[in-house]
């Protein structure tokens, strides 16, 4: 991953901001290596590279590691629809795993199917983007998030 391709926020750099503070407080996504990618209303991109952190007993990436990245990618396009006040808790998400993969880095793309003030419904994609540029579907998730104050 280099820096040109991690969205610095130019396009929505409030909500860019706003996300990208919460993000950083995530201290399991910090141990992961995960990488915030874009944010807009609505969505959020968020990517894992491949690291032993990461991986199963086979190599691949773990799907704890790839239901986590869906998780928060979904969970951070909710936060985007939401007012500076509030936060976000996952209340369940399904996923299903569609592929493993090696090396590259995963990429979940979180976008907001239903927003509402008692509960947002998510879904994420995500995708194994090798090396060469090659993309691979891995796994989709539903997720139902509900909104709660911002306590920090």
């Amino acid at each position: 991953m280099t820096a040109d391709s991690i969205d610095s926020g130019t396009e929505y750099p409030a909500l860019y901001r706003r996300v990208r503070d919460s993000f950083e407080r995530q201290g399991m996504m910090v141990q992961l290596g995960a990488v915030l990618v874009r944010v807009a209303p609505g969505q959020c991109e968020v990517a894992l590279p491949y690291s032993e952190r990461v991986t199963q007993q086979q190599g691949g990436f773990h799907g704890g590691a790839m239901g986590a990245l869906a998780d928060i990618a979904g969970g951070y396009a909710a936060l985007s629809v939401l007012p500076e006040a509030m936060e976000v808790t996952t209340v369940e998400y399904k996923i299903n795993f569609l592929n493993a993969r090696q090396g590259g880095a995963l990429h979940a793309v979180g976008r907001v199917v239903r927003g509402g003030k008692r509960i947002i419904v998510t879904t994420a994609e995500v995708v194994h983007v090798a090396a060469d540029g090659k993309r691979t579907d891995c796994a989709v998730m539903q997720q139902t998030l509900v909104p709660v104050p911002k306590t920090y």
